[in-house]
């Protein structure tokens, strides 16, 4: 698969399907991206749980931290890498050994960060990848809610958003993105 675009579809059918993601280099410190991240999908109720050795033990953003992906006790579908490209790599081969164990289905590296060899290890064990894109922006793209900072989502539609049921300041793109013209 080429890692240079993905569909709106592929990207909406991880986000959509998932409910679980490990955030590997989760920071404690609230101006990271990592954090932004993820308050911003616990706020769209998915299950994050931190990963950091630095922060092992302790609670960031009230959810326990563990020191790697082994030490996860599961499920895990998505592993979100905040780690450098070089770093990816190690990250990628310790969640293709735990893919069973955790249920892991998809590798998603975070913006800048790209390690093709690690896409391909990945993809011949049979999980999805995503490099170089950022779950929180692509799910606010796709729900539309990046509009709200004055953002392009590049989607132009007369269609209402769907709302989750939390209020009409929070959408979802499931239903919203299988139903597209």
């Amino acid at each position: 698969m080429s890692h240079d675009r993905y569909s709106d579809e592929y990207i909406a059918g991880i986000l959509g399907d998932a409910r679980t993601i490990a955030i590997v280099g989760a920071s404690a410190v609230a101006s990271r991206p990592s954090s932004f991240a993820m308050k911003y999908l616990l706020g769209k109720g998915y299950q994050v749980t931190p990963v950091n050795p630095n922060l092992a033990g302790t609670e960031v953003q009230g959810h326990r931290a563990y020191a790697s992906l082994a030490d996860v006790p599961g499920p895990v579908e998505i592993v979100d890498i905040f780690r450098n490209s070089a770093a990816a790599y190690e990250v990628v081969r310790q969640a293709i050994a735990l893919k069973d164990r955790l249920g892991i289905k998809v590798i998603w590296m975070q913006l800048g960060v790209r390690n093709e060899e690690a896409a391909r290890e990945a993809e011949a064990a049979g999980l999805k990848v995503v490099m170089n894109r950022c779950t929180k922006i692509e799910y606010g793209r796709l729900s539309g809610e990046i509009g709200w900072a004055g953002v392009s989502a590049g989607i132009l539609s007369s269609r209402r958003p769907l709302l989750s049921g939390r209020g009409v300041q929070d959408h979802v793109i499931k239903k919203r993105m299988a139903n597209s013209d």
